[in-house]
């Protein structure tokens, strides 16, 4: 069982507890290794969006950034601190990211140059917007939004994830049907593009989280659903176990389950970055080429 998490959040982003009650957290259960991997978002019109109001209101500062520079130094204390908790502790954190991946011009360039000075460990992609006829709509958004709306932008979505996977540039993928979150995406309808995101997945050779903060919602499933793991199964897609814990009591919550759902979907590739022929984390010369 996989004994370590890199999917994770603390405080002053959106988590609910700070580096050390993490690690502290982690020892606990047995955890071997943590990365803490909060949100990396910056678009221009970021500060525009509805959750916008929500994440000040809510503490969550250091999330959205409209610009690279602004993300960058809201980083920086927070990557300094996780260095002198591990050092502290003599407990090994990685240093990881949650991207949001944009595809505007300028957007990459951008990133590389956070990456060059900020140095990350490791990066997941994800994707929490979706720009469409020059908005940005949030997950919630889209729950507002007509039918037809909503159809249109979860097809972009998953236009988005595959950009985000042909790209190259993350170590793996966060939750693959995130709209399950508001009740969205589960329909047929959206079958087609679910493999084609699986398999254009495959062809780039990425990989995929499979996140257990699922199981909060009432399907008894964690992202993504079970008809996207008979996909990733089908197409030999590597996964690894994520909790995505905003607190300390979500580590390693159901990893056990959702181990045992991979198997009977028939997912026999399970990614190890720390096991692996190729040390998979990012090196310093990966950082400046990928």
């Amino acid at each position: 069982m996989q004994n370590f998490s890199l999917h994770t959040h603390t405080i002053g982003f959106d988590g609910k507890n700070t580096v050390e009650e993490m690690v502290r957290a982690a020892q606990s259960v047995g955890f071997e290794k943590l990365g803490i991997s909060n949100h990396f978002i910056v678009h221009s019109q970021i500060k525009n969006t509805k959750m916008y109001t929500y994440a000040l209101k809510g503490a969550y500062y250091n999330i959205y950034n409209s610009s690279f520079d602004e993300a960058i130094e809201k980083f920086k204390p927070h990557y300094e601190e996780i260095d002198e908790v591990s050092q502290k502790t003599g407990f090994k954190i990685f240093k990881g990211m949650e991207v949001d991946f944009f595809a505007y011009d300028g957007w990459r360039e951008g990133f590389e140059k956070a990456c060059e000075i900020l140095k990350p460990d490791y990066l997941i992609g994800s994707a929490h917007f979706i720009c469409c006829h020059n908005t940005l709509y949030n997950t919630h958004d889209v729950k507002n939004a007509s039918k037809e709306e909503q159809n249109l932008l979860l097809h972009k979505y998953y236009q988005n994830v595959r950009a985000a996977a042909q790209s190259g540039m993350f170590n793996f993928l966060a939750h693959l049907d995130l709209f399950k979150k508001t009740g969205l995406g589960r329909e047929s309808l959206f079958e087609a593009d679910e493999r084609q995101t699986v398999e254009a997945i495959s062809k780039a050779g990425a990989k995929v989280e499979i996140n257990t903060s699922g199981f909060k919602l009432p399907y008894d499933e964690p992202y993504p659903s079970k008809r996207i793991l008979n996909l990733l199964a089908e197409y030999e897609v590597p996964v690894i176990l994520s909790d995505d814990a905003h607190n300390v009591e979500r580590l390693g919550d159901s990893f056990d389950k959702a181990h045992q759902m991979a198997l009977d979907a028939g997912i026999k590739s399970f990614y190890d970055p720390f096991r692996a022929k190729s040390f998979m984390l990012m090196s310093k010369k990966e950082q400046n080429s990928f």
